[in-house]
């Protein structure tokens, strides 16, 4: 096993370690999962663009430095693939989640270009959109304020999410194997993901008229937790 810690927004680190990867490899490479991932939770009017920026170099280009680090790697090999994690988030808009949706709809998008350019080489690329799943991005998240004007703490906001979230990462990593497993393009991650890409493909324009329900509804729920 080879393990490194870097950081995903440092394209030369990324490619050291490509390198070091390539060197070590005792097999063909099946797989890279580009899934770092950080939040902010902020409106749109009240946004630190510092904190946007931070948010954008991990989440998507962090996602965009791993892919260029290690898509010479499969393509020598014609084979493997490339999987990157976007999120519900790159499938619908959610209020108070501008930049991490803008950089979730990036990856989306960058993937799903990769994906042309890759037919007939042997190389994959796979998007992943996961729903909510049981992990620390809330506890972690950058947030200045309650931005829905709450009042609520960090440590209430994160016992919330973890009230309403459907999968845990054990259950999340299972699945996203599978899915590559089986050739899949794209990859749905906990009932909620296949809810929200049911609506957004039903009523593009009004799809939040019924997640509002359904959030409010979920935000009563995690309230009890309170």
């Amino acid at each position: 096993m080879l393990t490194r810690v870097l950081d995903v927004r440092d394209a030369d680190d990324q490619l050291r370690f490509a390198a070091e990867v390539r060197d070590w490899l005792p097999a063909p490479l099946a797989a890279v999962f580009n899934n770092a991932g950080v939040a902010v939770a902020s409106t749109v009017l009240n946004a630190v663009p510092e904190d946007d920026q931070w948010l954008w170099d991990i989440n998507f280009h962090g996602v965009v430095n791993g892919t260029r680090a290690f898509l010479p790697i499969l393509a020598a090999q014609g084979s493997g693939a490339i999987v990157n994690t976007s999120s519900v988030f790159g499938l619908v808009g959610m209020p108070y989640q501008s930049a991490y949706c803008a950089a979730k709809f990036a990856v989306r998008g960058f993937t799903d270009a990769l994906r042309q350019e890759l037919r007939g080489t042997g190389v994959r690329a796979i998007t992943v959109h996961p729903g909510g799943i049981t992990t620390n991005i809330v506890r972690n998240a950058r947030m200045r304020e309650d931005p829905e004007g709450l009042g609520r703490t960090r440590e209430q906001m994160a016992a919330q999410f973890e009230a309403v979230t459907l999968t845990s990462p054990d259950k999340a990593a299972r699945i996203i194997v599978a899915g590559v497993e089986r050739g899949k393009a794209r990859i749905l991650v906990g009932p909620d993901a296949y809810l929200f890409d049911a609506l957004s493909r039903i009523s593009p324009t009004h799809y939040y008229a019924v997640l509002g329900l359904l959030r409010n509804r979920l935000r009563d729920r995690a309230g009890k937790v309170n």
